[in-house]
This record gives structure tokens, sequence and C-alpha cells, in this order.
């Protein structure tokens, strides 16, 4: 597993034994943060993470039994809270499946991938893709992927409907993100010659785009048979609670006034994996397996979920004051990056995120 991450990220990790005088690095190197943790944390247990796909799934036909059963006005904004919870374990899942740590079998690892994303209208393989080089890249204010800062210059020059979507309704985005990606980029997770993917990947892209239009078909017949309404209580609200979980983790990973960010040669893979936070999402912790143990995951892809706590206390020695963790409540950190992280400085290699002196 560990040859592997080597093999994806050493044309991006700079040499550690010669290191320029102008860049600044950390006193560890990434092979001391990876002696630091059990072999075994690197091994995926087939059937372990079967368990948790198919314990998911169970829970999911259960809550749409348990709806139908009781078909209550009352019960379904609990409904909604309880799937869409689910549905967004169910990524987590697929999102595992895409690093290669839920089993060492591509072929398998696509396929649950697939049912896992599709379901909830993800885009497997386009997803995987760039979700890859937000990996590759992250903290690099040039390259990275996803809820990376924009600069003052590009923030003062921003029209007023991409600052609402950006600033504003940051828990609603993720779909928008799957057709435009993120300010500044082009290119479509849905479309096979968008600059996001390499010539060879398309055909993946295709087939996780056929299998999407077919999902999207399937809901349309839904809401033809049994109206709007059926689709409206049994999907669009738990999909929509869905998004809200994904763009309210994937933001709190990566946005925090704290959180420093690079450019040019100061960056260098480690560094910028370590711009990133544990979160405690409380009871729900255990329900999404784990997502918010992100910092060792950042370092090592292929350390499959249900190992990150145990990787992660096997670190926090190593990485000292440069590991970030938050015991914050939730809604209480949401608030203030809410109300403080909105772009960069134009110039510096390590920056952090700034307050407009006037907000729109």
């Amino acid at each position: 597993m560990f040859c592997y991450l080597i093999q994806n990220y050493e044309n991006v990790t700079s040499n550690l034994t010669t290191r320029p005088p102008t860049r600044e690095f950390l006193p560890f190197t990434l092979q001391d943060v990876r002696s630091a943790i059990p072999g075994h944390c690197f091994q995926s247990n087939l059937w372990r993470s079967l368990s948790y796909f198919f314990l998911d799934l169970g829970i999911v036909a259960g809550l749409y039994w348990l709806a139908a059963r009781i078909d209550s006005a009352w019960f379904f904004p609990l409904f909604w809270l309880m799937q869409g919870t689910m549905f967004w374990a169910l990524f987590v899942i697929g999102h595992d499946c895409g690093h290669g740590s839920f089993s060492r079998y591509r072929w398998l690892n696509n396929l649950v991938g697939h049912l896992s994303h599709t379901p909830i209208l993800v885009p497997y393989h386009g997803w995987r893709i760039s979700h890859r080089t937000h990996h590759a890249n992250t903290g690099n204010i040039e390259t990275d992927e996803s809820w990376y800062p924009v600069t003052e210059g590009y923030y003062d020059n921003m029209p007023w409907y991409e600052r609402l979507a950006r600033f504003h309704l940051i828990l609603f985005v993720y779909p928008l993100y799957l057709f435009r990606r993120s300010p500044g980029k082009q290119g479509s997770h849905f479309l096979p010659d968008s600059p996001l993917f390499r010539p060879h990947e398309r055909r993946a892209v295709l087939t996780s785009t056929v299998c999407l239009s077919l999902m999207l078909t399937f809901l349309v017949g839904l809401g033809v048979h049994y109206g709007f309404g059926f689709l409206f209580k049994y999907y669009l609200m738990p999909y929509v609670v869905f998004v809200v979980w994904l763009d309210l983790v994937t933001f709190l990973h990566h946005t925090d006034a704290d959180i420093p960010w690079y450019r040019g040669k100061d960056w260098y893979f480690l560094k910028g994996a370590l711009s990133t936070i544990d979160r405690d999402y409380g009871i729900f912790n255990p329900i999404h397996h784990n997502i918010g143990t992100h910092v060792a995951h950042h370092i090592f892809i292929t350390i499959p979920h249900y190992h990150l706590k145990e990787a992660t206390e096997a670190i926090k020695p190593v990485l000292g004051e440069h590991y970030r963790s938050s015991q914050e409540p939730i809604w209480k950190s949401l608030w203030r990056s809410y109300q403080t992280c909105y772009f960069v400085p134009d110039q510096g290699s390590k920056v952090y995120y700034q307050t407009p002196s006037k907000k729109i």
C-alpha cells in the first residue's frame, strides 16, 4: 500500500535529502510519519469493508421501509435527516473505493464505488479523478481542486452570482461543482473531454456518466408514475440533506483562519497535506465512518477508514504542533469560517484567509 502511495506522489513531493535553502521545510519527512504508523493500518480487510457497505445499504433499505410504513407528515423530517445522513455514509464508502482503500481489487473498488455513488447522483469516476487531483495538490493555491481560497484580486472581480454561490450557499454548491468546478477552473465531471481528465480516462468517465443518466431516468420514472410528491418525500429531501453533509464536512476540512496555504516553491506534498484539520462530529462519527479524522487520510490515502483513528494517534507525536484538530462545536466552526474566510493575499508563498472590509 505504501509503495503505491509513494509512486503516486513522489513526483509532487520534493527530494527530502536535497533541500533548497529558499524553501521552508517541516522538521520531519514523509518517511518519519510513515514509520510511526503500525503496518496493519495500511492493509484493507475485504470482509470488513464489505460489512460496512452492506450495513449502510441495509439501514437505507430499513429507513425506506419504515417511512413507507409510517407514512406520516410528522415522521418525514426525521426520515429526511436520517436517510440523508446515510446517503452521506454511502458516499464515504465510495470515497474509500476511489482511493483504493476499500480493497486491493480494482474491479471491486469500481463496482462498489458505482453502487455507492450512482444512487446519490455522484459520477464515480469523474469525481474519483478530480479528487485524486485534490489530494495530490492539497494546500496549493494554484493547483488544488476543491475548497481552495480565491485571491484578493480574483475576489474583487467576482460577479455577484459567483460570490453568492461561493460564499453564501456553501452548504448547497456540490451539484454545481460537479457541473462547473470551482471558481477560476473550467470543466465538468460528466464530460469525458473535460480538462479534468486524461485521454485514457475518458471511457471510465463516460461509464459513470451513463450510470448516472440511468439513475436520473429511473427517478424521473418514479416521479411520473407516483407523482412529484412521492419523489420529493422519498428522494429529493434526503438528497438535499446529503448535499449539506458533503459540503459541510469538506468545507470544514480545509477552511479555517489558522490553516496556511502555499504557492510556488514553498509548497510540497507533506506540507500541503497538513493544511487540513480533524474535527469531531460527535454521535455521527461512526455513522459516517470517521471521515472527520482527516489529517492522516490526507497524508496516506490508502489507509482504510477503520484504521484512521489508530493511525492518527500514532502520528501525533511526530507531527507535534503541525497536527491540527478542533473540538469546537461543528456549527460554531462553520459560522466562524463563514464569517472570516474569504480570500488570501495576491502575493506571498505562505498565506492565510482574510476577511474583506465590506462583505457582499
